[in-house]
């Protein structure tokens, strides 16, 4: 007999639809399986031979042979394992193939039969409700991850007998008066289970089925309170607290916040020069904090990200907050950007939505700075290889920070390093990656009397909601084009939205003479006075906007020019 069984394989950020067949002949009893398999695929028959025997089903010797199709997609992982499973059983007559043709299966066996949990699931149930599966099939520990999706039901299973029971209907979804009205599960009777209650309680409860079908009966054993977060649309969420560090922990630095503040408000990278212990990090890790809320289509596709890395916390499937990637100046360009033998997402993908941190910015390897200049202009970054062409998000803030030199002490009398070694040191942040970073601004050492004042400094949620405000007034603006923030402008767009008045335009002309400005570089300039105009409540660029945001471009004037 001859049976399908519908799983995917995560290639990129895309997925690719796979499928399991399996045929059954007379001739000697042999289990072979093709189809461009990899080292841990071609072993899943060993893995789904003991799952099927330990789950109590007896298969008679025959020929089996299993195919996963397109045999052009390399086949990687051990997510196929449950729907090679149910393929057999369904060619066996074990299961009926009616019942599974709209169903997609994911989920790695265990030698007794458990389904153990797999990386990619986010974006794999978002593609089957493209592909017009109703249902997936999916390890119990995956199940909250895939029911963020709307449209398309996901059932989680703990082993091989309760996916077969969810196709022969012996396990049905039912709620029940007693759990939250939110929550349904699936039961097989006589099994035990755990579950919330509205109180936020977990607690043990044993399945019965009776006249009135399948009901929970608590049993006692009440577990710890979880912390229950109600969104919108009623979505429970487990979350812990975080602690969220505050702008109110620095003491002075008025332009290095002043320059944060700016940076979120029209989403413009940052670039901060100082010494050691002037702030700069302190400053970096407080800028989270200042964006506005992921909106639910961003939390899906941040998620996504961290789903096929298998990144995701079981118990809080969803990225609620802005990430937040701090990168070590070791870091390799693959590792970075993306990449590799089978390319995966980088830093910068793990940073989209949220701030790519790059501390002590001139310790890097130029190599690797310059590879991040096609992202910050593209928002996305491509990798191509003889396989293909991957796409990864990157749609990121850049918050960069270096010391002036390797001492760190320039331009004070401190500084023992010569001319060239300051040169050589700026010189690994390059002229075109500099173009690309719309603020740049000196962090000085911070003074006694600073570090030692009464008085208090602004909250993070203040400076919050003053950005909220401006964010605003650029959505308005940019309603009807794709982009959201000033600093995302396009360069045919600048003229018409950056309008400058004529005591601006005089200083604009001077500065790009004088400084030698690339368009780039005076565009990025536009932008950022745009953004300060903005935070003014004025139409126009005026005079004062301009300059200060002139003032940040420390690395084209004066002591820092390289």
């Amino acid at each position: 007999m001859y049976s399908t069984v519908y799983s995917a394989a995560i290639d990129g950020m895309n997925a690719e639809l796979i499928k399991a067949e399996a045929d059954i002949s007379n001739g000697l009893p042999v289990f072979q399986m093709v189809g461009y398999l990899s080292s841990e695929v071609k072993e899943a028959k060993e893995r789904v031979r003991a799952a099927i025997k330990n789950s109590g089903y007896s298969l008679e010797p025959k020929k089996l042979v299993v195919n996963l199709s397109p045999a052009s997609v390399r086949k990687r992982g051990a997510s196929f394992d449950l729907a090679i499973a149910m393929a057999i059983l369904n060619a066996y007559g074990i299961v009926d193939g009616k019942k599974t043709e709209k169903v997609l299966f994911l989920g790695e066996l265990g030698l007794n039969g458990e389904v153990e949990p797999v990386s990619g699931v986010l974006p794999i149930v978002i593609q089957a409700k493209e592909w017009g599966f109703i249902r997936c099939v999916v390890p119990k520990e995956n199940e909250q991850e895939g029911k963020r999706i709307k449209g398309i039901e996901v059932v989680g299973v703990r082993n091989l007998q309760e996916a077969i029971g969810v196709m022969d209907g012996r396990i049905k979804k039912e709620k029940d008066t007693n759990l939250s009205d939110r929550e349904s599960t699936y039961r097989t009777p006589g099994s035990y289970g755990r579950v919330r209650v509205v109180s936020g309680k977990s607690e043990m409860v044993k399945w019965t089925e009776g006249n009135k079908g399948i009901s929970g009966e608590f049993v006692g054993e009440e577990q710890e309170k979880l912390e229950v977060k109600t969104g919108e649309e009623g979505q429970e969420e487990t979350e812990g607290k975080v602690e969220e560090k505050d702008f109110q922990d620095i003491q002075g630095q008025a332009v290095l916040k002043r320059a944060a503040e700016i940076a979120v408000a029209g989403q413009h990278n940052l670039l901060m020069i100082g010494p050691p212990g002037s702030g700069k990090t302190m400053v970096a890790e407080r800028i989270p904090g200042l964006f506005p809320p992921l909106e639910e289509a961003e939390q899906i596709e941040v998620s996504g990200i961290y789903s096929v890395l298998g990144m995701l916390n079981k118990d809080q499937p969803l990225i609620t907050r802005r990430p937040f990637r701090q990168v070590h100046h070791t870091v390799t360009k693959a590792a970075l950007i993306g990449g590799g033998l089978y390319p995966a997402p980088g830093e910068i993908s793990l940073a989209h939505k949220g701030v790519l941190m790059l501390d002590e910015m001139a310790e890097f390897q130029r190599p690797v700075l310059e590879v991040l200049r096609q992202p910050l202009e593209t928002q996305e970054i491509q990798i191509t290889r003889t396989r293909g062409t991957y796409r990864f998000p990157a749609d990121f803030l850049l918050v960069a920070a270096s010391n002036p030199c390797p001492c760190g002490l320039y331009p004070s009398k401190e500084c023992k390093c010569t001319q060239k070694e300051i040169h050589q040191y700026l010189g690994k942040i390059s002229p075109p990656l500099l173009s690309r970073i719309d603020l740049c601004v000196e962090a000085p050492k911070v003074t006694y009397q600073q570090l030692n004042q009464s008085k208090k400094e602004e909250r993070t949620e203040e400076i919050r909601e003053r950005i909220l405000k401006v964010r605003k007034i650029q959505k308005i603006r940019y309603s009807d084009r794709n982009y959201q923030v000033n600093g995302r402008l396009p360069g045919a767009e600048v003229k018409k939205i950056c309008i400058l008045d004529p005591e601006a335009e005089y200083i604009m002309e001077k500065a790009y003479d004088r400084w030698n400005m690339s368009a780039r570089t005076c565009h990025k300039v536009l932008k950022v006075a745009r953004t300060i105009a903005d935070m003014a409540g004025e139409e126009r660029i005026k005079a004062e906007h301009l300059s200060e945001a002139l003032g940040y471009r420390v690395m084209e004037q004066g002591e820092y020019r390289i």
